[in-house]
């Protein structure tokens, strides 16, 4: 079979089209005066490339960045400074609280690690402020349901970063291949990654530094012992703060198998895996999982290894949806239609932008893959408040995908049983040890979200 080419396919079609309008998303505020306010909250690696991406496309003053890290939010500050049109350096707080109360941003955009997500949400939401959060959205099932009641209590908009919903080579394969029908009667799916990412090592333990407020970093998580500073891979590696590779990495992919096919709440997840292999270092998030979310007559199947050889070399972390009249791979770097039987190949690339945005090609540690999807993302957003409709990635779709990948895991720690959540009584039908890990404790000094008084 002969490759169709991306550019040849898309003559012509609607795709064109599509593409053309995402330069004139967003808002363009011509009814204020000034450039939006806007704070970030967590200034390490993510939320400073989130930051620049909304700076590029929006009238954007950064009033506010926060963090516990003294040197990190310094650094941020200067390389903002150099960003945006005012020249100057935000005001930098330790404390997300006293940013809030004293900035009162329009805007706020939440990178810290995941265990602080839902708290900085719900409080920015509560200081009237709209939110852009990254994924997971939360550590427990409990505070998603929390921030979704915030979102639509105060009447604000917040999109989660699962920006695969705007990468341009994605909403092209979803628009040429699922929406026109290609590959007929859909029932399974695959998702995966088998990136080598679960930190594993045995960093002895040390005196926290004088520009770190550790205790402030660890917030409502387990206070472990300091031993290294957590920035990057090091938090990921440990289930106090996250919900490990699942679901760093499969709610993404989860998410844009969701979006493509139209799927709500799966009926029921099971999960099996742990630490098979990677049994040396520290880490106690699992290095092997695989996990089976069903739909009625569909089942998305997820599986990770931190460990060997990817199944395919090409899709090393993808997704692969499966009809009866052929298969669409897709990934941050492109997308494959392969019909079954007589046919041609559909190949979609991906979209870099360094001619429109050469500030690109010099950022530290920029995905430039995932550039152009975040920018679009952000207009989405400004979209959506400008137009008061839900964005792409609207918190409770970010629920969705987050919950099932928390209660893949809680499957997995319960030996692997079958789970059926219930997000009308917020419960796991039948099963109260389940239910009762669907809210994590706090630490000592912080208070759990509940969602019916937030």
């Amino acid at each position: 079979m002969n490759a169709l080419n991306r550019r040849d396919f898309l003559k012509g079609s609607s795709a064109l089209a599509t593409l053309a309008s995402f330069g004139l998303l967003g808002m363009d505020f011509k009814d204020r005066e000034g450039p939006i306010q806007v704070a970030l909250i967590g200034a390490g690696w993510y939320g400073k490339s989130d930051l620049f991406r909304l700076i590029q496309v929006a009238d954007v003053e950064v009033v506010g960045l926060c963090d516990p890290d003294k040197n990190m939010l310094k650094e941020a500050g200067d390389l903002v400074a150099t960003r945006q049109k005012s020249g100057k350096v935000p005001a930098l707080y330790e404390n997300y609280k006293e940013l809030l109360d004293k900035e009162k941003p329009e805007f706020v955009l939440i990178g810290s690690p995941d265990h602080w997500h839902a708290l900085q949400c719900i409080d920015a939401l509560k200081a009237g402020a709209h939110v852009y959060v990254q994924k997971p959205i939360s550590v427990d099932v409990i505070e998603g349901e929390a921030m979704v009641a915030a979102a639509r209590k105060y009447g604000k908009k917040v999109q989660v970063g699962t920006q695969r919903k705007s990468t341009p080579h994605l909403i092209e394969a979803k628009e040429q291949i699922i929406d026109t029908n290609k590959l007929g009667k859909i029932s399974h799916a695959e998702v995966c990654c088998y990136y080598h990412m679960r930190a594993n090592g045995n960093p002895p333990v040390e005196p926290v530094p004088d520009f770190l407020n550790y205790d402030l970093w660890t917030g409502p998580a387990p206070l472990r012992p300091y031993d290294g500073l957590p920035h990057r891979r090091w938090w990921r590696t440990f289930i106090e703060y996250g919900n490990g590779i699942t679901g760093d990495m499969c709610v993404h992919m989860l998410d844009t198998v969701r979006w493509m096919l139209k799927l709500g709440w799966p009926t029921q997840i099971t999960s099996t895996g742990g630490i098979y292999v990677q049994k040396d270092g520290k880490s106690n998030i699992s290095d092997t999982q695989t996990a089976i979310f069903e739909y009625p007559e569909l089942n998305v199947v997820w599986q990770h290894r931190t460990w060997g050889n990817p199944v395919d070399p090409d899709y090393p972390w993808a997704f692969k949806i499966f009809g009866e009249k052929g298969m669409l791979a897709g990934s941050t770097m492109q997308a494959d239609f392969h019909p079954y039987g007589d046919g041609e190949s559909i190949h979609f690339d991906c979209l870099f932008e360094r001619e429109k945005y050469p500030e690109d090609v010099t950022e530290k540690d920029i995905e430039l893959n995932a550039a152009p999807a975040t920018r679009l993302h952000m207009r989405d957003w400004l979209k959506s408040i400008d137009q008061d409709t839900l964005p792409v990635a609207d918190i409770e779709e970010g629920h969705i995908s987050t919950a099932s990948c928390i209660l893949a895991n809680i499957s997995m720690d319960l030996g692997g049983r079958a789970l059926k959540y219930d997000p009308a009584s917020m419960t796991v039908v039948g099963d109260s040890e389940a239910t009762e890990r669907l809210k994590r404790p706090y630490r000592e000094g912080y208070t759990h979200p509940d969602p019916n008084q937030v």
